[in-house]
């Protein structure tokens, strides 16, 4: 690109050169001056801000979003509940007044008084594995939280590359308004003796429209990531920021077999599951207990009516709960229990493989972008930019036409667009697969 900046400020040099006669009417200077302006005041700056990496834009997403906050909450409710599942019921206290008589309902000396303590006790094992049921809790809260983490950092890699891209259109698009203007200072000299005819300065503003039409477009694609980018961060959308980052699009990509390892241990759907069903087991587990009978235990001072010897005494009493008188209830208990296992199993199984199918459509995906980007920075990139030279030099030796260079100047500016678009493609396409995969994956899609 700054090669064709030094040919057209060449071409604009030897055009000064050329003596300026009274041919051109002011009309047609009118509207070569209209164009300039035109193209002048469709680029805008971008909006002023730090200028942030990828990592530092996922740090302070995963540190300020309010989502990754609800989540950390749920997982420290859960582990809070755990030492709380295990624990024994309350003690309980009791007072019995037995035999007072109801011709004098004050005269407790009259009657038997009990004053008793109680405590009930879970059969052997259940307290166990109720507590184990509260840090499977703890273990899906945790694989939820993951899963935010995953779609969040998905999102944040989405968006900064929207960011990027926007900035990336900006640029190219400033670069380009400044050759157009060179072209067009160059055509109004040589219009000025004649050697252009005035049919191509009047179709000039046409050739070059896409020009302030690409702005606006920019412009509001640039806002909308900076919004978008600034949501996921945690902080106000219209908060100034920019980013910074090269793509690297020759990065080889793993293999299908390697992705697929990687996200049976790691995505955080799959261990979510996993983490269910092995809760429905321990709910398996605690419903067969249910068969362990629990007991109750109490021991108390008994104080006997007045005038009886002897009159201060005490008494313990228990208690057993007998569960298998109602076998029927405790077996249908198991069996629910079971086939919530086998259901939760049969889900797990599904979505293996529904994640297999996305992994593989996913790196498919990439890997046509990645191809795709490589044919615009090996090939169409350098071809487009070797026809705009040849046009320069062309038109600088009066060989074509003003609009044939314009022509071929839209043809690059087409091209640096789609390369860009290419590359920006990429990107979104290895977020989309490390979202299927569940973990980062080696080929980023960028330098940081």
């Amino acid at each position: 690109m700054k090669t064709l900046h030094i040919i057209l400020i060449g071409t604009l040099s030897l055009a000064l050169w050329l003596p300026a006669c009274d041919a051109q009417t002011a009309e047609d200077v009118s509207a070569l001056n209209a164009l300039r302006t035109l193209l002048g005041g469709a680029s805008t700056d971008t909006a002023s801000g730090p200028a942030l990496t990828l990592d530092e834009v996922e740090r302070i997403a995963l540190a300020e979003n309010p989502e990754i906050h609800v989540a950390a909450r749920k997982v420290a409710a859960a582990e809070a509940h755990v030492p709380l599942a295990g624990t024994l019921d309350d003690p309980q206290a009791m007072y019995r007044g037995w035999q007072v008589p109801l011709s004098k309902p004050w005269d407790y000396n009259a009657a038997q008084n009990m004053f008793m303590l109680g405590q009930s006790f879970p059969g052997r094992g259940k307290r166990d594995l109720r507590t184990n049921l509260a840090q499977s809790d703890v273990e899906l809260a945790n694989a939820q939280l993951e899963a935010v983490r995953l779609r969040l950092r998905v999102q944040v890699r989405k968006a900064f590359f929207d960011m990027l891209h926007a900035q990336d259109e900006i640029r190219i698009h400033d670069q380009h308004v400044g050759i157009a203007q060179q072209a067009i200072e160059a055509a109004r000299i040589k219009y000025s003796v004649g050697k252009i005819p005035q049919v191509e300065v009047l179709k000039a503003p046409v050739a070059l429209t896409r020009l302030p039409e690409h702005m606006i477009r920019f412009d509001r694609d640039a806002e909308v990531a900076r919004a978008h980018l600034n949501t996921l961060m945690g902080r106000q959308p219209e908060s100034p920021i920019q980013v910074r980052g090269e793509y690297a699009v020759a990065t080889p990509l793993p293999s299908l077999e390697t992705l697929i390892t990687t996200a049976m241990r790691s995505r955080p759907d799959l261990i979510e599951a996993g983490a269910d069903v092995d809760k429905s087991r321990k709910q398996q587990d605690l419903a067969k207990k249910a068969m362990v009978p629990d007991f109750s235990v109490a021991a108390g001072y008994m104080l006997m009516p007045s005038g009886q010897d002897p009159r201060n005494n005490y008494m313990v009493e228990g208690s057993i709960s007998l569960p298998w008188l109602n076998r029927r209830k405790h077996d249908a208990e198991v069996n629910e229990a079971k086939v919530a296992v086998t259901e939760k199993s049969a889900e797990v199984t599904a979505m293996k493989t529904a994640a297999v199918g996305q992994i593989e459509e996913s790196l498919a995906e990439a890997r046509a972008a990645q191809r795709l980007a490589r044919v615009y920075e090996d090939s169409l990139k350098p071809q487009a930019e070797q026809t705009l030279h040849a046009a320069v030099v062309a038109y600088e030796n009066d060989q074509t036409s003003f609009l044939d260079l314009l022509d071929s100047q839209m043809t690059v500016i087409d091209v640096d667009l789609a390369a860009v678009d290419a590359r920006a493609d990429f990107n979104m396409k290895m977020a989309d697969l490390e979202m299927a995969v569940g973990a980062p994956v080696a080929a980023q899609g960028v330098t940081k």
